[in-house]
């Protein structure tokens, strides 16, 4: 399985997609300018009904970069983005790389433990971050090293009149604005708007190199806890082009993409932060998905791509059919991160007339190495084949050099321009999953079909992956161990019934104490994000464990499973 000419997967693909894409040459800074000269009059960004054109987009760039030059920002500078998808975010995100300076992605959602472990990871010195986190990020303690936090209000991207209508004295406004900024700062908070002064980037500052690192996306990865990718700009271009030859029915200047996946995620920020962008499509933000808010947009601009994970198909097509809004017209739709249902897809294209097929990748591999062909060979059920320029091998998972045949089980390997070079200052870790010949362990158990679809079977990253996010067992248990109700602990996920995995805790109880789910949920929502906080607390005398004391995950989900 090392000759690309020689694919059997290269059958399936559609009409017009090559079985390989040029290498790219250019930096996404290098992306992003050439969009603005290509597009400069077409809108480029639209939040809440407030559009911002390609030539706007492009200014604003070059404002925050120069404000983030005075802050001292230079190249190979982590500079950290904690924000939900809106304007500033795109904004920021390639202001950063403008310096050659690398882009760190958070959830804004997070905790502050969860904030302040990747921080201390990844030392940035300056961040932006919504407003709302704001005071969570500066109360970091001096040795952190964080000397400037940039405070975001998103609601200043919005239209005045919204603006104004945010401000009324009724229920409903001061709830709405309460979610979305967080009001008055103080006297010593640096607002967004200072960093955008009048003066732009000098064209003649130095210019990050298409290898050059773009970001560090936090992952789980494989195991243990989260821990940042490195991502080049040759990574995440190599993807947008791939994702373009893959989708060769999409009209360049045309399209308009939903950004209803969060693009501090590896998926919404290829899907959304680089490959609209590259395709100088008009990108329509919203800070969180609300299908209200969505079919509220659908009706004023209708999307022609929109890429989303099964469960928010399904209540948007249930909404839609309630509030008798036409979907027509979303002729593409990518489904990705977690098992998309056949009965998704024939509710889906039911509503739009268009195609939903599923893809899969991980945040190593920018994030998208394979996909179901958008034509007639798709194949549901499984997740596609291998992209344009992608390499697979099948591998016994306990000797990597073992290779398994046509249908049988192993380890899935991928190679391809878009694998990763490894996790931020965590050489072992690395060489764990990156083989020689650039080869990425995935974890993943797979069969693939003498024609080259492949068919996730599970998932030795022992990952739970809960609506469209990747949990890690290891995470959850250190948090909820410190609970004095609790002897041991081990977390699992279990098909949900809406696709994906539901978080379930077997725990152990200390001596003398009952089991309380609400108290153990509530401790665990202290410590740890919603999607992350167990759904299920099931007490148990012992967990299974091997000959060293491990604790057997999988034998944990069997049991539970069978109960």
């Amino acid at each position: 399985m090392t000759d690309l000419s020689s694919k059997p997967w290269l059958a399936a693909y559609a009409e017009g997609v090559p079985h390989t894409i040029e290498p790219p040459t250019e930096s996404l800074v290098d992306m992003i300018e050439t969009a603005v000269k290509t597009y400069r009059g077409r809108v480029a960004l639209s939040f809440f009904g407030a559009d911002t054109t390609y030539a706007e987009l492009g200014e604003q760039i070059d404002r925050a970069a120069e404000g983030l030059q005075r802050l001292g920002v230079n190249a190979g500078d982590r500079v950290a983005i904690v924000l939900p998808n809106c304007p500033q975010h795109v904004v920021a995100f390639y202001a950063i790389l403008r310096l050659g300076a690398i882009a760190v992605e958070h959830n804004p959602l997070y905790t502050p433990r969860e904030l302040r472990h990747q921080f201390e990871d990844h030392g940035a010195r300056v961040s932006i971050v919504w407003d709302k986190v704001h005071g969570t990020v500066q109360a970091f303690p001096d040795d952190i090293g964080v000397d400037t936090v940039i405070a975001v209000d998103v609601t200043r991207a919005m239209p005045f009149g919204t603006r104004l209508a945010l401000r009324l004295p009724v229920a409903k406004a001061r709830s709405v604005r309460s979610a979305l900024t967080a009001g008055k700062l103080g006297k010593r908070a640096i607002l967004w708007e200072s960093l955008q002064g009048n003066r732009r980037l000098k064209r003649s500052h130095p210019r990050p190199g298409v290898h050059d690192i773009a970001i560090l996306q936090y992952t789980s990865g494989t195991t243990g806890a989260p821990k940042g990718a490195v991502l080049s700009h040759f990574n995440l271009r190599a993807n947008a082009v791939q994702g373009e030859a893959w989708l060769p029915g999409l009209r360049r200047g045309h399209e308009v993409f939903y950004g209803v996946l969060p693009m501090f995620h590896a998926y919404g920020l290829t899907l959304c932060l680089t490959f609209a962008m590259s395709m100088g499509a008009r990108l329509v933000l919203f800070p969180k998905f609300d299908e209200g808010l969505v079919l509220d947009a659908v009706k004023k601009t209708p999307p022609t791509f929109l890429p989303a994970v099964p469960p928010i198909y399904d209540r948007l097509v249930r909404a839609a059919a309630e509030r008798k809004v036409n979907l027509a017209g979303i002729r593409f739709a990518i489904s990705g991160a977690m098992n998309l249902p056949v009965s998704t897809v024939e509710r889906w294209e039911e509503a739009t007339g268009g195609l939903l097929v599923e893809g899969y990748g991980m945040t190593e591999t920018s994030p998208v190495a394979a996909g179901n062909p958008v034509g007639p060979s798709r194949r549901p059920g499984t997740v596609g084949v291998p992209f344009p320029s992608t390499e697979i091998r099948v591998v016994d998972p306990e000797d990597v050099t073992v290779e398994r045949g046509t249908d049988a089980e192993g380890e899935l390997l991928i190679r391809g321009p878009q694998v990763f070079a490894g996790y931020w200052n965590r050489a072992d870790e690395s060489a764990a999953v990156l083989l020689p010949g650039g080869w990425l362990r995935t974890g993943d158990i797979v069969r693939v079909s003498g024609d080259g679809f492949i068919t996730i079977v599970d998932r030795m990253k022992e990952l739970i992956i809960t609506g469209g996010f990747n949990v890690a067992p290891s995470e959850v248990e250190v948090a909820l161990r410190e609970h004095p109700d609790i002897d041991d602990i081990a977390v699992v996920g279990l098909p949900s019934d809406g696709g994906g995995e539901e978080v379930t805790a077997a725990v152990i109880l200390a001596a003398g104490a009952e089991l309380d789910v609400d108290a153990l949920r509530g401790f665990a929502k202290d410590h740890l994000s919603a999607y992350k906080v167990p759904r299920r607390f099931v007490a148990v005398d012992e967990l299974p464990r091997s000959l060293i004391g491990k604790v057997l995950r999988r034998e944990v989900r069997k049991q539970l499973t069978e109960r």
